[in-house]
This record gives structure tokens, sequence and C-alpha cells, in this order.
């Protein structure tokens, strides 16, 4: 019979639902627009993974997505990794927090004037919640600050602001790439080899005091940009205020540039901004969806907004937990009347991101594979005019199987011997032949059998880039294992804060307390990071030590412990050494288990 069809709730796809709509044609997938009572394969939410509660099947949402991309959260998050890895991490503006470092951000900028009085620096100000260019301006001195009372109700990154980007056509523009993050453990991510160009709408100027309110000359945002009088909706995806990226990369080629080194400096960019967000994602993970209680799994687009500087470096904008999966935008018919029309290059670009995520996603993918992956007892042969099967291969047979074109080589020579009402018998001949025989048979097709309903789809469009080039990037995965440790010193399940106890637990495990580092001093560590990272207005709702202060908690024991060595050596041997002392607390509780 047919192969039942994979089912799709897309009751919460919002305004991603006509896109994902004619994915699901292309892929004959069967859609239930108002729910289903019974579960689905696969649910697609528009916004939050919290938009309603799954047990089972995938959903196209990681718990905590949306507060670890945040403004605050991703600066935070990098800045470790600067701290780190300075040049691996060049690719992220220089940033600080608003309020809290404010006085820093003062100073800081100031002794930069004093040691270089020609530097004319301009700075970005962006708040932490803000979406679609909403509440964005450009500063020339830290005292532009608008220290209104939303400044601390609606705290902000401030950030070093591009001066020299990449110009095409006179205008300003960024890049949208869609980045699917299909696993988290084990990670892997893939890149849409097609993006989105949004351009600014007036000729660009470097900033001067007369032009810094000039919203069309310097934020590429398309919500903004197209209530420009100059926005330019094209059926063409090289013209026009919003064009395929790969358009770009055509003209950039036609000039000589580089254009598989710009790749490939993306494709580092994604990387390593991933691994950065990793740690805190496991963390919000663990406590959605504990191990051992039933739950989805989980995998996300994401909408990672680059800017080409010119010298063609990529530099990060920010990462969107949602992006836009819209393909098509309102025009005004008269004044105050609007219709929606279609947008070929959004249609291009989007429809092929969602389509292709299912593809990888696919369930019954995931099943065939399964399928032929597990020990066969049922061994067809085909004959001109006899069918024979072998039941319970001996084992010395299935040594011969390999694995890689699922099949099995046997050599026997058979004799038949038939009678009247009987069954066939097996008699081995001491000279032999090959027989090639499919451990995973393909089944005769019907001649009506319908056809894959991935005949007839064009290639992926998503690029696999992790765990394809993780032996280049795995040295960079330090803070995954300092939040391993974090994660295992919860105690509680459904949590995300560490208690006093389970910090103090962590450091006896790990033997890091001495003559001059007493339990008294731990305390005192932890009661004044986790006092300091609560005042900072970091999720109230639950006491104690969140990731980012355990990590901070954690460098300081490192840098206490190993004083000669540089940041990341000295975190890097603190992390092997507790590991180490684990491992053999872990080894000592196995055994006391078996006795």
């Amino acid at each position: 019979g047919r192969r039942p069809g994979v089912t799709v709730d897309s009751s919460k796809a919002k305004t991603s639902l006509e896109a994902l709509k004619i994915s699901l044609r292309q892929l004959r997938w069967k859609e239930f627009p108002f729910g289903r009572r019974l579960p689905c394969d696969i649910y697609w939410h528009g916004v939050s993974f919290h938009d309603n509660n799954i047990f089972s099947g995938q959903v196209n949402k990681f718990p905590g997505m949306m507060e670890t991309v945040r403004k605050i959260t991703l600066s935070r998050a990098m800045r470790t990794m600067q701290d780190l890895f300075p040049l691996e991490y060049n690719f992220y503006p220089r940033s600080w927090i608003l309020p809290e470092e404010l006085p820093l951000f003062v100073a800081e900028v100031r002794v930069m004037k004093d040691s270089d009085p020609s530097w004319k620096p301009t700075f970005i100000v962006k708040p932490d919640g803000g979406c679609q260019g909403d509440g964005i301006y450009l500063i020339k001195d830290p005292s532009d600050i608008r220290l209104t009372g939303s400044i601390q109700s609606r705290p902000a990154v401030v950030q070093e602001y591009i001066c020299k980007p990449l110009l095409v056509d006179k205008l300003k523009f960024d890049i949208r790439l869609y980045v699917l993050l299909k696993s988290l453990e084990p990670l892997e991510i893939y890149i849409a080899k097609d993006g989105l160009s949004r351009f600014c709408t007036e000729p660009y100027q470097e900033p001067t005091l007369k032009n810094l309110h000039q919203v069309f000359m310097h934020l590429t945002n398309y919500s903004l940009n197209i209530h420009s009088e100059n926005f330019i909706h094209s059926d063409s995806v090289n013209t026009g205020s919003k064009r395929t990226f790969s358009s770009i990369l055509c003209r950039l080629s036609s000039r000589g540039a580089d254009v598989k080194k710009l790749w490939s400096d993306i494709i580092s960019l994604v990387i390593k901004t991933i691994i950065a967000l990793t740690p805190e994602l496991k963390v919000y993970y663990q406590s959605d969806i504990p191990s051992g209680k039933p739950g989805p799994t989980c995998f996300q687009i994401l909408g990672f907004d680059i800017l080409l500087m010119k010298n063609l470096k990529p530099m990060l904008l920010e990462v969107n937990a949602n992006p836009s999966m819209r393909i098509e935008h309102e025009q005004e018919l008269s004044p105050g009347v609007f219709e929606n029309v279609p947008s070929p290059v959004d249609e291009e670009v989007k429809v092929a991101v969602i389509r292709d995520t299912l593809r990888l996603v696919d369930p019954q993918k995931k099943k065939r594979k399964d399928a032929q992956e597990s020990p066969v007892h049922l061994y067809p042969i085909y004959f001109p005019d006899i069918f024979i099967q072998f039941h319970n291969l001996p084992d010395v047979c299935m040594k011969d199987k390999q694995h890689k074109h699922h099949s099995l080589k046997l050599s026997l020579k058979l004799k038949f011997y038939l009678k009247p009402g009987s069954c066939p018998r097996l008699e081995h001949v001491p000279e032999s032949s090959e027989l090639l025989l499919d451990a995973v048979p393909a089944e005769r097709p019907e001649p009506d059998a319908p056809r894959s309903p991935e005949a007839g789809l064009p290639s992926l469009c998503l690029k696999q880039v992790f765990p394809k080039y993780a032996k280049q990037f795995n040295y960079l995965r330090i803070v995954d294992r300092v939040a391993a440790l974090f994660i295992r010193f919860l105690g509680v399940k459904g949590t995300t804060k560490l208690g006093p106890t389970g910090f103090r637990t962590f450091v006896r495990n790990c033997k890091l307390s001495n003559s001059n580092f007493s339990m008294a001093a731990v305390d005192i560590l932890y009661i004044d990071i986790t006092r300091r990272w609560n005042s900072m207005g970091i999720d109230h709702k639950e006491p104690g030590m969140c990731l980012q202060a355990f990590v901070e908690a954690f460098f300081c024991l490192a840098q206490k412990k190993y004083k000669s060595l540089p940041l990341h050596e000295q975190v890097l041997s603190l992390i092997e050494f507790c590991e180490c002392h684990l491992a053999a607390l872990d080894e000592k509780r196995l055994v006391w288990g078996w006795g």
C-alpha cells in the first residue's frame, strides 16, 4: 500500500504560513491548518517553543532561543568568546551594555580618544528587545545617549558603528542569511546557499552630526526603508531595494572579488556564532525537555544579519530567532488602502529554505534509514523461476556485510531438489560463485506505484557546514564544556539556576578548595557574583546563579589556579582538571554500585 504522508500542524505558523503551504504542496505532505487531536510528525510555530504543549514529534523552535539571541545576551556570549579567542571573534563590533556599563563605556571612549585624538567614532544604540529598527539611533559621543526613564526599563546595547561598509549603487545594504540549526546534540548546522540583500534608500555618506538622523541612509532594516518614497519593489532578483544575495555575489565576482573566500569567511562567522550560543541553549533545553521525559526534538531556522565592509570582511549585526518568512508585501493602492502583493524575491529564497528544512527533518526518511541500518533476518533471492528465502543467516555471513552499499556478499553454489508438493531444500557444493544479496531488498515497484515525494524537486538549497568542518572549529567549544559542568550540578530537573549548595558541591567534587581557597571563600565568590548578576536584571524569577555568572566564576577560579597561562589555556586546564576528578568519582561510584 501507499506509505502515509508526513503530517504537519500549521495552526500556529502565523506570518510564515503562505511559504509553508507552498512547501507542503511541493512535498505532498499532509497539512493540518487547525491542529489535530492525534499527534503530528512536525509542529510549525511562528514565534516560540511555548506556543503549545507538545510531547512527541518535531517542533521548529528551540526552548530559550528567543532569550539567547536577544541583543544583550548575544553580546555577552560574544564578549566571552572574544576574551578567550580575540582574533577568531573579531567579526562582532565592540559592545557595551546599558545601563550598567555606561560608566565603563564613557571611560573607555575617553581613553581611546586621548590616545588617538584623530579618532572620530560613531556609535549605534539598539534596544535589547527591539526589532525591525525600532528605537535604534546613532550618536557621536557617550553624552548623547538618551538617558530617559526608558533606559532603565528598556536596556540596550551600544556598539561601534561600521563607518566603511561595502556599497552597491552608492547604497549601503546588509545580508539576511538563513541558517538551520538542525540539532543541538550532536551539533548540526546548515546554511542556505542564497539569502536576501536589503538596501538603504538614500545614498550613503559617512556619519556626521548633520546626517546622523537620516535612517534611510544608515539603517538597512526593510521595515524602515519600505516607508521611504525611494523604496523600489522589483520582480527581478537583480534590482530594487531587496535582491537575492547571489545577485550581489555575481556582481562582485564580475569585478574580480574573491567570492569563494567571502563565502568561507561567512561560514566561519556562522559556525563561531552558533558555538558561542549553544552553551546557553543547552541549559534551556535540559530545563524544558529533561532527559527521560517525553518531549519533541527541535530544529530552528535563524536569520543572520551580516554587513560587508569595504574590504569584504563580513561583520555580524545580529541573529534573529524569528526571521520573517513572509513572501508578500503591502502595497498602498490609495491613501490608507493597502493590498498584499506577491514578492518574487522573497518567494524564491524563503520557500526553498522552508521546503528543504522539512526535507532534512523528514521523520520518514529517518525511519527508512533506521530500517536500513537495523539487523536483517529475512534475505530473499530472486531467480527466473524460483523464489527462495533464507531465515537467520549465520553470524559468519553477517561479517561480510558492506554497510556502505547495504549489501551482503555470500559465496554459495546451490543445488535444488524439488519434489511434488514439497518445499525446496538447499545443499552446498564445493565450488562457489558470488551472489549479491541486498541487505534491505528493494520492493518490486508496482506498475501504478506513486513517484517518490521528492521526485522532481530541486537539489537542497541548504549546505551542511557542521559537523562537516568540525575539525577546524572544535577547539573553540570550551564554554560548551563549562556549561556541561554547570548542568551536571544543577540538581533539580527543570531549573536554569545553580544554588549555593550545587556550587559548593561542584568545588568539592572537583577538588578546587585548598588552604589558599577555603569553602568560606567559595561562598563569598558565589554570593558576590550572583548578587551582581541579579542586580543587572537578569531573570529575577528564579533565585541562584545563571550560566553566564557561573562562567565568570569558573574563569575566576581558572585565573587563580593557573596564573602564568593565557586565559583560554587557564580555562581549558581547569576544565580538564575538573573532568578528570569527576571521571574518577564516577568510576568509584560505579564500583560501589557493583559492590
